[in-house]
Order: structure tokens, then C-alpha cells, then sequence
């Protein structure tokens, strides 16, 4: 019976190897893989020692607790039908929880070359049809080739796989010299393919992640880190800048953006993010405490556009998932993201599992970074990124 037991678990927890394999490709078939494993959770039974293995981990309090901000937030809320549709983006984090209850730590180094091998197989890809060796598809383009998903997600995806190498490298003692010496050619690889593509916030990302990492490899000696990650960034970033024509153009749009918007031309890519960060906090002005409600950011965002800027569009997306949050929600919404931030930082540094502490403190401060440009937690790949990670680097093992 004991056996059997343990087969099961087995079976469970290699689900979610093979979610960590397949959902960077498909929405749908990572869906599905998702769906089998609630399923699983609710028919297995045994939900109060569940919940008592869950209720000390405020990481998972904290989560609950944003999600059901959102659906608190649908009592004051005028559209109910947006309302619903965001708090079903949102309840993807829900899985973090059911997730752990699957995951072992046994499998941890499952968990993460299920997902580094998916990444290979989509750097190839993106490779290939850079070089037009394959026609572009999943909505690539061989100027942007980022298959199966846009540029926003592709480069976050691209930056927390080359950190898992680089932590596989600098701080896991069980790989070989041989695997190191691989590992570190495919980091070459995909920071190559890195600035083949365009995504600013993901290259925003991988250049905190480098920094991150280099003061970690330095740990006893912070100081030196500190001068090592100051010198080591920009040497990279000049690197990237003299070599990819897409990362130049991209890096000098900005500027010309923000002259632009000086010169009162808001109609750029940046300039819009202003005025959409303007507008939104003239709402918060507004609404303060409970914000909007968790459906109506699009109609008075579209109140305050008319009012303060009637010749730009209006949005239903301020790009930045602290905004959003805060016009939705209130401050008391605000607060209840952080804490989701509070508690993955907290977590890893109180745990004695190297990767914890390490990956652990990483992919808040990453998050953290990138939701400043985008709603990261509202977008279906990213959030399943977060959702994966989060359940096996924010379990509490016994």
C-alpha cells in the first residue's frame, strides 16, 4: 500500500515535470495539463491535511488573499463582465498552491530541466527562423523571431532559464565538469538569442539578473560582487549594443521617445506608458483605498483620456502591474501584490536549500522589475511562468 502510494506521488509530481515541459509551447495543451492536475487535487481527497500543510506558508496566505481581493473587488465594480474576465486571469494563481501539493523535493532538478529543455527546443527554433532556414510561425517574424509567444513574454522566459544554468554552473555541486562546461556554452547561446529579439523588459531583466547572480557568486565578499556586477553589466550591455541592431534601435527608440515627450509628442511607445501612468493615477487620486473595482479600469481610464488627453487612445492596459493593481484595488490591493513580492523574498532567505535561497530571491526582484513595464501577472505565459516557479521554490519541505 505504501508502494502504491508512492507511485502515485510519483505520477502526480511528474505532471507537473511535463506542465513545466509543454506550457511554454501551448496555452491550450498547458491548459489541459493544469486542469488534469486540479482535478487530481479535488478527487484525491484528503483535503483538510492538505490545507494544514499549506496554512503555515504565507506565501500561499498571500496569494489567496490577492485573488480574493479580486473577487471582493466585483461588489463595487459597474462592468461585471470585465470584471469576470480579469478575475479569471488572476485565479491562475490558484495553482500555485494545488501545484505544491504535488511537487517533491526529490524531483526538483526534474522541475527545472523539464523547462530548460523546452527553452532549448524554442531558442533552435527562434534561431532557425532568424536565419530563414524555417518560415517564421506561432506569429514570429524573422526581425522579432520569438515563437509561440510575443517578445513581452519570450525574453522574461529566455532570462529565468539562463539563471537556472548559471545557478547549475556557480552553485550546484552534483553537475559534472562536463555538464558545467555545456551549460555554459547554451548561457552563450541564449543571451545570443537574447538580443536577437526585442524585448526590452526581459533584457531589462536579464541585466538585473546578471548583477543579481555575480553578487550572489560573491557572497562572503559583497563588496567585491558589488564592484564585479558594476563593471560586468555595462561591459555586456556595450557588448549587446555594438553587436545586435536590435538592441540598439531599441535601446536608442527610448531615448528619442522620452525627447519627444519633452517636445510634447506623446504618441510613442514610451510616451503612451506615461500618459497611461499620468491618467491612472489620477483615478487613484480618485479612488484611493478600494479603487475602481476589479472590472472598471477601461471605462475610467476612457473618462480620464477623454478629459486630459482626447487626442490619444485610451487603453485597457496601463503597462505596469502596479498601476493596474492600484486602480483596480486601492492601495490595499497595492499592498496585497507587494506581499506576494514580501513573502518569496522572506521564504528564501529564512530556507537552508541552496536554491531556495538563491532562485528564490531572484525571481521576486526580477518579477518585481519587469511588472514596472507590463501587467506580468495578468498575461497568460508570464503568470504560468510565475505560477511554476513559485509552487516548487516557495514550498516548505519537511
Amino acid at each position: 500500500m505504501i508502494d502504491r502510494n508512492i507511485q502515485i506521488e510519483d505520477i502526480q509530481s511528474n505532471l507537473i515535470v511535463f506542465f513545466g515541459f509543454i506550457f511554454p509551447f501551448s496555452v491550450a495543451v498547458g491548459n489541459i495539463v493544469a486542469a488534469l492536475i486540479t482535478l487530481l487535487w479535488i478527487f484525491r481527497g484528503n483535503h483538510k491535511e492538505n490545507w494544514a500543510s499549506l496554512k503555515g506558508n504565507k506565501f500561499v496566505l498571500a496569494t489567496l488573499c490577492f485573488v480574493a481581493l479580486y473577487f471582493a473587488g466585483l461588489l463595487w465594480t459597474l462592468d461585471i463582465d470585465s470584471g469576470i474576465r480579469t478575475l479569471q486571469k488572476e485565479s491562475v494563481l490558484l495553482l500555485i498552491p494545488i501545484f505544491m501539493l504535488f511537487i517533491q523535493k526529490k524531483h526538483l532538478h526534474r522541475y527545472i530541466f523539464a523547462f530548460l529543455i523546452s527553452i532549448s527546443c524554442m531558442v533552435l527554433l527562434s534561431f532557425a527562423i532568424y536565419y530563414g532556414i524555417i518560415p517564421p510561425l506561432s506569429g514570429a517574424k524573422q526581425s522579432d523571431p520569438t515563437p509561440f509567444m510575443s517578445h513581452i513574454s519570450y525574453n522574461p522566459f529566455l532570462t529565468i532559464a539562463i539563471y537556472l544554468l548559471l545557478f547549475l554552473i556557480l552553485f550546484d555541486d552534483t553537475q559534472s565538469k562536463r555538464n558545467k562546461i555545456l551549460f555554459s556554452l547554451v548561457v552563450l547561446i541564449f543571451s545570443i538569442n537574447m538580443f536577437i529579439t526585442k524585448g526590452r523588459a526581459g533584457q531589462a531583466m536579464f541585466f538585473a539578473m546578471i548583477f543579481i547572480t555575480t553578487v550572489q557568486y560573491f557572497n562572503k565578499q559583497r563588496k567585491k560582487g558589488l564592484l564585479v556586477a558594476a563593471i560586468l553589466v555595462p561591459l555586456i550591455l556595450s557588448i549587446a549594443y555594438s553587436t545586435s541592431d536590435n538592441f540598439s534601435n531599441r535601446m536608442n527608440a527610448i531615448v528619442g521617445d522620452v525627447q519627444k515627450y519633452q517636445e510634447n509628442n506623446k504618441k510613442t511607445s514610451t510616451g503612451l506608458r506615461l500618459v497611461f501612468a499620468e491618467n491612472s493615477f489620477e483615478i487613484i487620486r480618485n479612488n484611493p483605498v478600494f479603487g475602481v473595482g476589479t472590472g472598471d479600469f477601461a471605462h475610467e481610464y476612457e473618462k480620464i483620456n477623454n478629459k486630459n488627453t482626447p487626442e490619444l487612445r485610451p487603453t485597457e492596459n496601463p503597462h505596469n502591474m502596479y498601476v493596474l493593481t492600484t486602480v483596480q484595488l486601492g492601495i490595499i490591493g497595492l499592498v496585497s501584490l507587494l506581499s506576494l513580492l514580501f513573502f518569496q523574498t522572506q521564504l528564501s532567505t529564512s530556507s537552508k536549500i541552496d536554491f531556495q535561497k538563491k532562485f528564490g530571491l531572484t525571481l521576486p526582484i526580477l518579477f518585481g522589475i519587469i511588472m514596472l513595464s507590463d501587467s506580468y501577472l495578468r498575461g497568460h505565459y508570464t503568470t504560468m511562468l510565475y505560477v511554476y516557479f513559485s509552487s516548487f521554490t516557495y514550498k516548505v519541505y519537511e
